[in-house]
């Protein structure tokens, strides 16, 4: 069911991993993707594929991890994505891409969510080294990343408190708490 799919569908930033997720299982996800809806359906995005331990380790250090974690640098060697899909546009197609990249990710990470795997989608990117680090042509423009593997650590949902603070935390057993608005907060009468 699809709201099973989307409640297990966590940001997800530790991971087991070497549980390596085979290409076979990226190619899937991004076919999810080249099947979803693009706007005028000029279908402006590629996709490139990161599944060997060297360059995702090079993908890595372009990558910024949780913003409110202050302290916390992103997932420690043995707790790193074991792929990533790096989603681009042509410089010379449309402009306007964000509503395909944002279906996109979604498909591919419920893609990914059904086959056990978990990623987290990444926009804070140091463009300019990962095109040198995975010889990305000239013409390709960065859109955002998604990591993936098998997560490692739990991530629960809960409601905003009674402050509004909607900034995710973790606790001292390391569980990744997310609070999202109630459902009468946020349709409007």
């Amino acid at each position: 069911m699809l709201l099973d799919l989307i409640k297990k569908n966590r940001s997800y930033r530790r991971f087991y991993e070497e549980e390596r997720m085979p290409e076979s299982d990226l190619k899937e996800v991004v076919n999810l993707a080249r099947l979803s809806a693009s706007a005028a359906n000029l279908q402006p995005l590629k996709f490139r594929l990161v599944t060997s331990k060297q360059e995702c380790e090079k993908v890595y250090k372009c990558l910024g991890w949780a913003g409110y974690l202050n302290d916390w640098l992103g997932p420690k060697p043995g707790e790193r994505p074991a792929a990533y899909i790096v989603i681009l546009r042509d410089i010379k197609g449309s402009r306007n891409v964000s509503w395909d990249t944002g279906i996109a990710c979604q498909s591919m990470l419920l893609g990914a969510v059904e086959k056990g795997w978990g990623g987290c989608i990444l926009a804070s990117i140091k463009k300019e080294k990962m095109h040198e680090y995975l010889q990305i042509p000239e013409n390709m423009e960065i859109q955002l990343v998604v990591a993936l593997g098998k997560p490692k650590e739990k991530v629960v949902v809960e409601e905003v408190g009674p402050d509004g603070d909607i900034r995710y935390w973790r606790d001292d057993k390391e569980v990744h708490h997310v609070p999202k608005r109630k459902l009468q907060d946020i349709i409007i009468k």
